[in-house]
């Protein structure tokens, strides 16, 4: 099969590989129908994540249909439709019973990892894969449901939801700023509108998506390329501040905007992926009772948003 195989910083190749075979009862092969390029992949690119060996092949978003289903497999059949949550799962160990699926225990590609896709074994990024603990790892398709649609849930709708809103504990009445307007900020943008927010504020230096997060349900938007931005999501507060900033982006500028606009006793759930070390300046945020979260996606929520799409 044809597979993007990585080759070390800054190096990547398309070539025939062999094909995935089955290698526990629990597995399934799935021939991948679409696949995305993920932010994580391009740290990987540019040699951020120094774990990925040379000659794995990359990704870990996607959609497809089963082709091969290991002997205890029992809820999923050849030629079902499935959604790959980005995060492996087994679904049993001490971590997963506590719905910390990003930290599965189970010893597939390394103990205590649940990203392995594209990390730790052969991604998605490729023909076909093989998906450890299919039976809680991939979601069937609704019916009506197009692959565009579907493979936003892979990873892109519940990073933005879990990291984003869910860590920031978004609240009735609430202000909330995204910085970043994305796939992932925008789908922090949707889904913050299910906690009720008094307003959403996207934050981006391009206007065209700015104005995408408009359609998506943000309330204003702000350029960050203004040299008054920050007064500007000042006054859609009466000057305290917004109750969530949501940061992401992933590079240590928008962080520090998050704690410039966050109220005190606010929240900054940072879901950007960091290649580089941020400054904090924890004197100015302990002041302000300023709760900071951050974390890799569960894709636990997998199952309900798929009943939203």
């Amino acid at each position: 099969m044809k597979a993007l195989v990585y080759q070390g910083p800054g190096q990547k190749s398309w070539e025939d590989v062999p094909d995935p075979v089955i290698l526990a009862p629990t597995d399934v092969i799935v021939k991948m129908v679409a696949t995305t390029i993920c932010g994580t992949d391009l740290h990987i690119l540019k040699g951020d994540v120094p774990e990925v060996s040379v000659g794995r092949i990359l990704g870990h978003e996607g959609i497809g249909v089963i082709t091969q289903v290991g002997g205890s497999v029992s809820q999923l059949a050849v030629g079902d439709r499935v959604i790959l949550a980005c995060v492996s799962s087994c679904g049993q160990c001490s971590n997963c019973r506590k719905g910390l699926y990003s930290h599965c225990l189970n010893p597939e590609g390394m103990a205590g990892i649940g990203w392995i896709f594209g990390y730790m074994i052969d991604g998605t990024q490729a023909e076909y894969v093989r998906v450890p603990f299919a039976e809680n790892s991939v979601y069937k398709v609704p019916e009506g449901m197009t692959d565009a649609e579907g493979i936003l849930l892979s990873d892109i709708l519940p990073t933005g939801f879990e990291i984003g809103v869910q860590y920031g504990k978004v609240t009735p009445g609430d202000v909330v700023a995204v910085i970043g307007a994305g796939p992932v900020g925008l789908s922090a943008v949707m889904t913050a509108r299910l906690y009720g927010p008094s307003k959403i504020v996207a934050i981006d230096l391009d206007n065209s998506r700015l104005a995408r997060a408009k359609d998506f349900g943000a309330t204003d938007t702000v350029n960050s390329g203004d040299t008054d931005w920050k007064e500007q999501v000042l006054r859609l507060t009466d000057g305290l501040g917004v109750d969530v900033a949501i940061e992401a982006v992933g590079v240590p500028d928008t962080f520090t905007m998050a704690t410039v606009i966050v109220r005190p006793g606010g929240h900054i759930a940072n879901v950007g992926v960091h290649g580089k070390s941020v400054d904090l300046a924890l004197n100015e945020l302990w002041i302000k009772n300023i709760d900071i979260s951050m974390g890799l996606v569960n894709t636990n929520t997998l199952g309900m948003l798929l009943k939203l799409v």
